[in-house]
């Protein structure tokens, strides 16, 4: 497992797919606390009851710490912040079937302004999957002995947790 990674937030860079993915009439904007239960019955199938017990937490932060990727009334992706400790990325995920659109990639950088506007200077990812990506589009950097990080010790049940 990769340590944490560091990403300054006053330098992000622009990003092509922002406006590829608001061309093909998906909107990244931030979740409404009413839309709580939907985005978690949506987590919950998709991905994992570890990140709707995160993304509960970003939906209970007012502004909401969370970002969603819709279409046509459906949702495609989302990215959160603050949920496990303040000042982190994630989770963030997209629907196995609107991948490869630059979603993921605009939800990461609207949760990150939205950090930046938030008052941070830095945002630290923890325990990112795509260590390579992150480095290579935000140029963040390895923190120093940050593994297993601040999910050591976490209570652990199935592979659905």
């Amino acid at each position: 497992m990769a340590g944490d990674l560091l990403v300054r937030l006053y330098d992000l860079p622009e990003v092509a797919s922002e406006a590829k993915v608001a061309a093909s009439g998906i909107v990244i904007r931030r979740a409404l606390p009413p839309e709580r239960h939907r985005l978690t019955d949506w987590i919950t199938k998709h991905f994992s009851r570890g990140w709707v017990s995160e993304v509960e937490m970003a939906m209970s932060h007012l502004p909401v710490t969370c970002w969603i990727a819709v279409k046509d009334n459906a949702i495609l992706g989302f990215a959160c912040h603050d949920a496990t400790a303040k000042g982190f990325f994630g989770p963030t995920g997209v629907d196995e079937a609107a991948r490869g659109q630059g979603i993921g990639e605009a939800l990461l950088m609207a949760t990150l302004r939205g950090m930046l506007e938030y008052g941070y200077g830095y945002a630290v990812i923890g325990s990112p999957g795509p260590v390579e990506f992150y480095k290579r589009r935000l140029d963040a950097m390895d923190i120093p002995k940050s593994d297993p990080g601040i999910y050591a010790g976490m209570l652990r049940g199935s592979a659905s947790d």
